[in-house]
């Protein structure tokens, strides 16, 4: 099964618009009333049987279940019977939002994610339609439940097989949007190692570097629009709180958040699309980008969106069937990717790589990306996807090719290079 999310921009009408804000409110209500009724059952037993609590705690009796998804759902149900309020909205959309707080919950819990927030106007910007119409879709509109024909701007074609099974409407600083879950029921297989290695170094004095030698600068996104962003949001300081000066301001400051980002994505995007070309496989460190944004270089490591573009990459890398892995980081720049000899610590000032042993010498990043190459060939030669595969050694190179692909005697035609092998000094 494949499933792909398109966005789109819509046009809807006043009217539209005044649905859309309504059912967004009515969300909005039943987000923070549901999470309100979580965190009450928690305060009620929170403290000892024989001890009273120090705040003023709502009590709860001690058959009462824990509200969870099923019964908030029931709960939904029954208000909706004597609430208008809640009747404007559509039931469905009401109901993903209680599955929406009750999988934050659960992740809050098991994965360690912070305690779900209450909602204001400002944050619960989206809602999901989890069903659509029969052909929902044209080239001019697009039919929701409840919104009737909603005009668009259809960017691009949907691709031939694809069902659009649910649609989220999501309100950004320059509008309204809608992104479509497409579904295709076929099963593709992963990437098999293939072609050409590639080798990728991310870092902050160059935000790639390639094993192939190409540098890739890291640009400044945010800081190019910080003194502006600034600007803005010193004179918000000084608006009224609810007014509609303080909402036009902060309507100008998202505006101008939404242009950093998708500079920021458009960027990632054209960049992971350069380097899947005319390579079979990616090779990237496992690094958990989340403890770079809590050092002193957070507001850079933000910036760039490290953990965005590997994201990214990988998605690009499935799309052209180019091969993704990632590997150990550690000591990559202390490994000389020509000879494998430890080479030392570097510090962060070092920005050239100097072989002792074999008198290699390149950048650093350079260097760093070559010995990812070459951990993710080694691992790539030893994993069970290429047991069908044999190992060829060829002058120089280690070459895969298929058992059964052989043209004539001696040939290695359907070889397929994967690597260079380390000139390492022979033992004495």
């Amino acid at each position: 099964m494949i499933t792909l999310t398109y966005e789109y921009k819509l046009e809807p009408t006043l009217q539209q618009i005044d649905s859309i804000e309504n059912t967004l409110n009515v969300c909005r209500s039943v987000w923070n009333f549901a999470l309100g009724l979580r965190k009450d059952w928690c305060k009620s037993r929170k403290s000892l049987i024989n001890a009273c609590s120090i705040e003023r705690e709502y009590i709860m009796s001690v058959d009462e279940p824990f509200p969870n998804y099923h019964v908030q759902a029931r709960l939904l149900t029954e208000a909706k019977k004597t609430n208008d309020f809640l009747k404007s909205a559509n039931a469905q959309v009401l109901q993903q939002t209680l599955r929406t707080l009750d999988r934050t919950w659960d992740d809050m819990k098991a994965r360690g994610f912070g305690f779900p927030r209450f909602k204001n106007k400002y944050r619960l910007r989206s809602f999901v339609f989890p069903q659509l119409n029969k052909d929902p879709i044209s080239e001019k509109s697009i039919k929701l439940p409840g919104l009737k024909d909603v005009k668009w701007r259809m960017s691009r074609p949907i691709p031939d097989g694809f069902v659009p099974k649910q649609a989220r409407i999501v309100r950004k600083a320059s509008g309204y949007f809608v992104m479509l879950s497409l579904q295709l029921n076929v099963n593709v297989p992963d990437p098999l190692p293939h072609g050409h290695p590639r080798g990728l170094d991310l870092g902050f004095d160059k935000f790639v570097a390639t094993s192939d030698g190409l540098e890739i600068k890291r640009p400044r996104f945010l800081k190019t629009l910080q003194y502006k962003l600034k600007l803005l949001s010193r004179r918000l300081r000084n608006k009224q709180k609810g007014s509609n000066n303080r909402h036009k301001l902060n309507q100008k400051i998202a505006r101008l958040h939404q242009r950093i980002s998708d500079t920021r994505k458009d960027w990632h995007f054209k960049l992971s699309h350069q380097l899947v070309q005319d390579a079979g496989m990616i090779f990237v460190e496992d690094i958990n980008f989340v403890s770079w944004q809590r050092g002193m270089l957070s507001k850079s490591s933000a910036d760039a969106g490290f953990g965005h573009f590997v994201s990214i990459l990988q998605w690009m890398c499935w799309k052209t069937d180019t091969y993704f892995a990632k590997v150990n980081k550690d000591g990559t720049s202390q490994t000389c990717p020509n000879c494998g000899a430890h080479t030392g610590k570097k510090t962060l000032d070092v920005r050239v790589h100097h072989c002792d042993e074999c008198g290699y010498t390149t950048a650093r990043d350079v260097a760093a990306s070559q010995e990812v190459r070459n951990r993710g060939v080694s691992a790539v030669l030893g994993s069970p996807q290429v047991e069908q595969l044999t190992c060829i050694k060829a002058v120089g190179q280690v070459v895969l090719q298929n058992v059964c692909g052989l043209d004539a005697t001696g040939s290695i035609s359907n070889g397929i290079l994967v690597g260079t092998e380390r000139n390492r000094k022979p033992k004495s």
